[in-house]
Parts: structure tokens; sequence; C-alpha cells
């Protein structure tokens, strides 16, 4: 029994998983929903292909709010889905952030991609079990109708022009007229969509992107021939509006307020971003370039320099300080502020200096010391070099101290204690240390704090949790570990940074549905309802987004039915921020589905909902729309049964004969005995 239970568990989470995977994919691609982001030769197939997924948004949404069945057979059926899902979410994102000119040079591949995403969509609707998943008639038909859709598009091939991709092939491949090269350049321009100093100057970042993210093999002419035509293309678009000036042409404010154009010297921008450097540096065949970019680079295997192709004898960047104060002395003359160095390069090399490491190792050794003072001082330093800088949590981890750190989360000396979890916190930033820190069982001790610490302590250690439970798996081990109830509690004793944390760990913890339970059982929902009718309007944000989340919970719904809610969420449908307006109404489009819906729906209309649910429904975000769209449905259909039940109740109340009053009745009607006249004649009052 025990082991057959165990088994429904599992099932159940890996449905709840594959339930999540196919909304978050769905609100993915909901979000990046524009117009005008894909600007290339497949805008039109990107835009069908996102319009499609997101009209699967209701499909998502009764997905979260039904209860839950049969584990396996919803894993069985939604994972093809969520794959499927997750392949159009990658070929989108290339559309929108890959180099305009490679994917029409590429379009043959391209066309694959989208001929195996759209075939991989369709064969996974194909076989959803819509009565299995309890799914609506009116979203089933939607799903349908997108299934249909998806059916046409896979038989039809689409290709950019071939007149398109002829004269981006002639002039990749230096093979065309001259005489005609300016009409080409300008037929090239207009559907590569590079009219404007911004279209240029992302298709120039995304063709480098493409180079660092080679995984160390060198694109050679591929990316030559394409940086040329780019050059080309830039040239032209140039000539053609002189006032345009090249890129990274800036705007300033003069002496009136007026803003004004202004050019910044090519000598200052960077080579690969043609933006303005922070940090130049100059590698050793004695070209300058903005730090980040040029580490990134060398980072993916390259040793050759991109401007000149000459070999770098060596990796080192040597900062060019004549020309950061050259720079600096340009931006004051021109009324702009001098750009700041960023002190966490794009991708930090890992390894420290011999000093630093030693320093590390010195640290290190402090922690195991018997001497609480050498404890905290090396707890207390860590810390702080780990807050400091990217490089310093890699080497600090790869040092060896999370598990050092991890046993002085038990220390009696709650200084030292307090010291050891924020420094966890800071390395946690750094994507890799997550997984270290959590295989290292850190979760039961950073409760420990979470419950006994300091009340800084205590802050750290929720937002530690908050960190960790970014990564979907270790939103379970949390939650499973006695990390809910402890966040509960700090969220309704805290200091208002603790409860800041608390709130945004439970929030991260609940996505995951079987923290709901575990968080509602510990109280979060009366927490929750008191910042929302908190008159100073602290966490009201965090508060909505919690309250939205737990009502699609069963018990949730429940919790929050008995706190009275409906007025104080129809107060801020009306007058919220934009989000919380929508998260309202997601809180009352539950509560009016639920046990005691019409409960909900006649005090939803004593409280005038109907007015500000039509404002959102036109004004309000896009989720909020559907929302209060749904809304205004249901309350139509309650309006019109409760109008139905009343002319109902009129035509009954209408039929009834009128009753004789006693003077009216004769007497020989009344009977010799009356044993029981109540029961017999209604009373007369």
């Amino acid at each position: 029994m025990a082991g057959d239970r165990a088994e429904e568990e599992e099932g159940e989470a890996r449905a709840a998983a594959a339930v999540e995977r196919v909304a978050a994919a769905v609100e993915a691609v909901a979000a990046g929903a524009g117009a005008g982001e894909y600007r290339n030769a497949y805008r039109r197939q990107l835009l069908a292909l996102s319009r499609r997924i997101r009209l699967l948004g209701p499909f998502v949404e009764e997905l979260r709010e039904r209860r839950r069945g049969e584990g396996e057979e919803e894993e069985r059926a939604l994972a093809p889905l969520a794959a499927a899902l997750e392949a159009s979410l990658a070929l989108l994102r290339l559309g929108r952030e890959g180099s305009r000119i490679s994917l029409v040079l590429e379009r043959d591949s391209v066309m694959k991609k989208f001929q195996g995403v759209i075939l991989q969509l369709e064969q996974a609707l194909c076989d959803i079990p819509y009565n299995e998943l309890d799914i609506s008639d009116e979203v089933r038909e939607q799903v349908e109708l997108v299934h249909a859709q998806l059916k046409r598009a896979k038989e039809r091939i689409d290709m950019p022009d071939d007149e398109f991709y002829n004269d981006l092939l002639s002039v990749y491949d230096k093979n065309y007229d001259p005489s005609a090269e300016l009409a080409i350049l300008g037929r090239l321009s207009e559907k590569l969509h590079l009219m404007t100093i911004t279209d240029l100057t992302q298709e120039s970042l995304a063709l480098h992107e493409m180079v660092a993210s080679g995984g160390g093999q060198d694109p050679g002419e591929h990316i030559e021939k394409m940086s040329m035509l780019l050059k080309k293309i830039k040239d032209f678009v140039q000539t053609q509006n002189p006032d345009m000036g090249p890129p990274m042409a800036s705007r300033v404010l003069d002496s009136n307020g007026d803003s004004r154009p202004i050019t910044i010297p090519d000598e200052f921008r960077c080579p690969i971003s043609l933006e303005l450097m922070k940090d130049p540096v100059i590698v050793s065949t004695g070209q300058t370039y903005e730090r980040a970019c040029i580490e990134k680079w060398i980072a993916s295997g390259h040793h050759t320099c991109p401007t000149t192709q000459q070999k770098m004898s060596t990796s080192a960047l040597t900062p060019n300080y004549v020309l950061r104060s050259l720079i600096s002395q340009w931006c004051e003359t021109n009324g702009m502020e001098p750009p700041k160095r960023s002190t966490q390069p794009n991708k930090p090399t890992p390894a420290c200096s011999s000093s630093e490491r030693a320093n590390i190792d010195a640290l290190l050794s402090k922690l195991c010391s018997p001497d609480t003072e050498e404890q905290r001082s090396a707890a207390a330093e860590l810390r702080l070099l780990a807050k400091r800088n990217a490089n310093n949590r890699i080497c600090i981890a790869e040092a060896g101290a999370i598990p050092l750190l991890l046993s002085l989360l038990s220390s009696s000396d709650l200084r030292t204690q307090e010291h050891a979890v924020t420094a966890l916190l800071n390395l946690s930033i750094h994507e890799d240390n997550k997984a270290s820190i959590i295989s290292s069982g850190a979760v039961p001790s950073i409760v420990h704090v979470l419950k006994n610490g300091s009340m800084e302590a205590r802050e750290n250690a929720a937002a530690t949790l908050f960190s960790l439970s970014v990564i979907d798996e270790y939103k379970v081990t949390i939650g499973g570990m006695g990390a809910i109830p402890a966040l509960v509690v700090l969220l309704g004793e805290g200091s208002q940074r603790g409860k800041k944390d608390a709130a945004a760990a439970l929030f991260n913890l609940c996505i995951y549905q079987g923290n709901k339970g575990r968080a509602i059982r510990a109280g979060l929902v009366p927490l929750i309802m008191g910042l929302v009718t908190n008159p100073t309007g602290a966490l009201m944000d965090e508060a909505m987004a919690i309250l939205s989340i737990l009502s699609s919970h069963p018990e949730g719904k429940a919790a929050i039915g008995a706190a009275e809610p409906v007025p104080v969420l129809v107060e801020m449908i009306g007058s919220g921020t934009p989000r919380n307006r929508e998260n309202a109404a997601a809180v009352m489009l539950h509560l009016c589905s639920g046990e005691h819906h019409l409960v909900h729906l006649a005090r939803a209309q004593e409280c005038g909902i109907m007015v500000p649910l039509r404002e959102l429904a036109l004004n309000g975000t896009d989720r909020g729309k559907r929302k209060a769209v749904q809304l205004l449905e249901r309350m139509s259909r309650f309006l019109v049964q409760q109008q139905e039940e009343q002319e109902s109740q009129s035509q009954a109340s209408a039929q009834v004969p009128p009753q004789a009053t006693p003077e009216q009745v004769p007497e020989n009607d009344i009977p010799e005995q009356l044993d029981s006249p109540a029961s017999q004649y209604p009373m007369v009052v």
C-alpha cells in the first residue's frame, strides 16, 4: 500500500511538472509576443506560430485549475506537448534574437526547423485526452481549431522568395553586377528590416553572438562574409540617410533642455558591439575592445583578433587608461554621463590569482578553528568576498567553503551563524553554486536558522531559500523539508525586509502544486489577506501574486472564500495596479468556479463588480483582459439565471388563487371538531 501510494504521488508530481512545463512555454511565448520583435524574413511564419501557441492560453489555465487526475496518464499526454512547445519557444527565440542575414542564408535548415516544430505540435495536440483532463467544450474547440491550423500549415512550405535569397547570396559570394549593387542593397536592407541604427546594431551583436556561442569552433570565412555583407548594407543605409549618422549616435539635452543628436566617434566604440566602451582594453595585436566583449570572444575558444584576424600571442588584456580618460573627457564636454565600468563581467574567469586563493584557503582554515572569534571573523570576511563579485563566488565555492559554512549554521554564536548563512546567500547567486549547496544537504540547516537565528540571519535564510528555489526541482526539495511553515512565521512576525524575503520565497515555492497545500495548512491565507487589506499597502504586490497562485488549489480556494474577500477584490479590480488588477480578477474567477460560486457571484454583484470588470476587459493587461472576459461571462449567466428565477416565482405567485379570510368562510364549511387548527388552516396574522 505504501509503495502504491508512493508511485501514485510520483506520477502526480510528474504530471504536475508536465503541466508546469506546458504553462511555462505558453506564458513565455505570450510574454514575448509582439509584431515588432520578428524583424526578419520569417516574420509572418513566426507571428503565426506565436499566435497559435498563445491561443492555448485558456487550455493551460484549465489544466492548472482542474483537480488532479491520474498522474501517469496526464504525464504521458502532456509530456509530448511540453516538448513541442519548448522546441517552438527555442525557434521563436532564434527568430527574435538570431542574425537576420544568417537566417536567410540557412533557409533550408530554418524551414526544416519550422516544419519539425509544426509537425511535433500537431501530433502532440492530436493525442490530447480532453475528457480525462476535464477540459471544457469551449476550450476544447479552441484547441481543436489550433490543431486544424497546424495540420494545414504542415502541408505548406512557405519559404522566403527566391529573388531575396539570390540577392543575398550574390552579395555574400561577391558574384553580382556592380551596376546593380545599389538596387540589390536597397532590396536587402528593406527585406531584412535593416533600415535603422538600432536594426544595424542588433544585427552586428547577433553575428558576434554567433561567434561567442560557437563552442570553441572557429566560424572562419562564413562569419567574415556575413560581416562584410552587413558592412555593405550599413554603408548603403547611411549613404541613403546621411542625417542618420553612424550606429550608436546618441542624443543629449542642450542648455535649453531640448534633445539634440550627437555622434559617438568610431574610435570610442567597441568594434564588436559598436557601443561606447566602458572598460577599454588592449589585446596583443594592439587593437582595443570593450573588456566584456573580448573576454567573451576569447572564452569561446578564439585565438585571433576579431578586427585584424591576426593570431593573438597571449590572452592577456591591458587596460587602455588613455582611451578611457579621453572617453570620459568627451562625455563631460558633450553633457553625457561618463560610462561606468561593470564590476561583473558577462563570463567571469573562474581562476583566482595565487594570492587570492591563498587568502581564501587561510580563511577556510579559520572556519575550522576551535576559536569562536576566528570562526566569526573568517565567516564575515567570506561573506564580504562573496558579495563583491562573481569571480570570488566561483573561487570560494571551488575551494570547498560550502560544507564548512553549513557546519557553522548550527553554531551557538548568533553572529557567526548570521555571517555563515549570508555568505551562502551570496554564493548561491552563481548558478553552479546552487547545485553544490543543495547537494551538500543545506536545506535543513538553513531552515534551522530561519526558525532560530537572529532577525537578520532569518531574513538572509529566507533570501537564500528564494535564491535556491529558482530551480524547479529544488522547489520540491525545499518544500518537503519544513521550510514553508518557517517562512509563514517570518512573514507574520518579521521585519519589513524579512517579510519581503519570506513572501518572495513563498511565491517561488508555491509555483509547485505540492507546496500549495503545505502553505495553506501552515496558515498562509489569513496572513496574506491581512496584507491585502492593510491600509498602508505594504507588500500588496507580493500578497496578490501569492493569493492568485493559492486560489488555484481547492484548499486555498476554500480558505480564501472563508475570509470574506470579495469586497476587497472588487475594489482591487477597480483601482489597483495593472498587475494587482489581473491577480484580483484571477482570484475572483477561481472563487466563482468553486463549490460556493453562487455566494461569491451574488456578493460580487452587490459590490458592483460589473463596471470595473468591463473597464479591465478593455484596458487591462492581456492576462487581466482574459480573466475579466471570463468573469463577465459567468456574471452574465448568473444574472440571467437570477432573472429567470424571479420571473418564475412571479408567475407562480400569479397562478395561486386568493385565500378566503375567516370572515368569508361559509359557516357550513367549518368542521364540527378542530383537533389541530394550526395543521389545517393558515394562521391569520
